[in-house]
């Protein structure tokens, strides 16, 4: 990943115990960036959900401080459970769970403020994470939590989609090796105006040119756009955080 603007003494997985007992005393901030396994059409891959989610929540740490968690690929709804390498969990008791030991952890390390950020932003997930974060608060606890979702970022200069252009490009601006436009046919006569049949039930049958894609032609996405689509991610983020401090 390209990890421009962050440093590895974000990651928790990378860090020693007093490398994060520093940066928790800076600020007591945890990121928990959540996403899926699931298919994002030929030229994505199946983990972009949380790619984007920890590479938009490494961006913000490089702001606000704190450290991020690594990414959770488990999610549920979205309509692509019965694509290839999709793995979706049946059961929501089983995310709530997850998320509920992690807060639990944190809490008992002392941290004031956790940040559940989805790339998957199936309506099942954003349901989830901000029930999980409203209860959690609810009880009073020296830990807060924040809720946010991947297609709330406001302003946005790409609208949100699944496998579109909004995810080809955001990825991109991460992980530029990550995007193989190649894997898509090449536009012909009959599939130049692919736009024009929208996102119905079409997209969702296998051998579709866009078999899986739920927005706008990723094969016209323009890289050069990505840096400001990331910049407003993180201005978004790192806002909400700032906002509603631990």
């Amino acid at each position: 990943m390209n990890e421009h603007n962050t440093s590895p003494l974000c990651q928790l997985e990378r860090l020693r115990p007093h490398e994060i007992r520093q940066r928790l005393k800076e600020r007591s901030l945890v990121y928990v960036p959540l996403g899926t396994i699931e298919w994002h059409a030929e030229h994505l891959p199946v983990g972009l959900d949380a790619l984007t989610a920890h590479g938009v929540c490494l961006q913000s740490a490089a702001h606000t401080g704190g450290i991020v968690y690594p990414p959770l690929h488990f999610g549920i709804g979205g309509g692509h459970g019965n694509y290839p390498w999709t793995v979706m969990l049946g059961d929501e008791a089983i995310l709530r769970a997850l998320l509920s030991s992690v807060l639990n952890a944190m809490q008992s390390f002392g941290v004031q403020q956790v940040v559940l950020f989805t790339g998957h932003f199936a309506d099942e997930q954003i349901h989830l994470i901000g029930d999980v974060a409203d209860r959690w608060n609810a009880l009073g606890q020296s830990l807060r939590v924040l809720a946010c979702s991947m297609n709330q970022i406001e302003p946005s200069p790409i609208a949100p989609d699944h496998a579109g252009i909004f995810e080809t490009t955001l990825l991109h601006a991460l992980w530029p090796e990550g995007v193989d436009l190649s894997q898509l046919p090449p536009k012909t006569p009959r599939t130049g105006n692919i736009e024009e049949d929208g996102w119905g039930p079409q997209r969702h049958i296998a051998g579709h040119p866009l078999w899986g894609v739920v927005g706008p032609d990723p094969r016209d996405f323009k890289p050069e756009q990505g840096a400001a689509l990331l910049s407003a991610a993180t201005s978004w983020l790192v806002g909400q955080v700032n906002a509603r401090p631990g």
